[in-house]
């Protein structure tokens, strides 16, 4: 039998014991549980509540979110020291999603730009050929 499925005589034995002590189920496969988490499931839903406050309410200079500054909040707010990578999957878990700031000049003229996009933009652009 252990030829037939690949594997080691003491393997089946172990096996055949299981089920005579405990019946099929025994042969069922138990996936190992892992490390448990740091962050509780309350702290979790906490979390996005802390976070919309903004970083400048947790004494940041701007308003913008890092996982270095998030794992800080967690840090005072729950007592868990979380690497910053792992904050990002926490993050990724709650359904958040990583966000840039556009960056985009200070002497923009939005009303310039529509003009151009509108008029210019239409007469140079490439048109798909037939």
């Amino acid at each position: 039998m252990a030829r037939r499925l690949g594997c080691s005589h003491s393997s089946v034995i172990l096996w055949r014991d299981a089920v005579r002590r405990r019946g099929l189920t025994a042969l069922k496969a138990k996936p190992a549980s892992g490390r448990p988490p740091k962050l509780t499931a309350r702290q979790r839903a906490r979390l996005p509540h802390l976070l919309l406050r903004g970083a400048a309410a947790w004494g940041f200079a701007t308003d913008l979110w890092t996982t270095r500054r998030i794992a800080r909040v967690i840090h005072r707010e729950f007592g868990v020291t979380l690497h910053r990578a792992h904050v990002g999957r926490v993050l990724t878990a709650l359904n958040w999603s990583c966000q840039k700031p556009e960056r985009r000049a200070l002497e923009r003229d939005e009303a310039a730009i529509a003009r151009w996009k509108r008029y210019r933009w239409t007469t140079i652009k490439k048109t798909p050929s037939a």
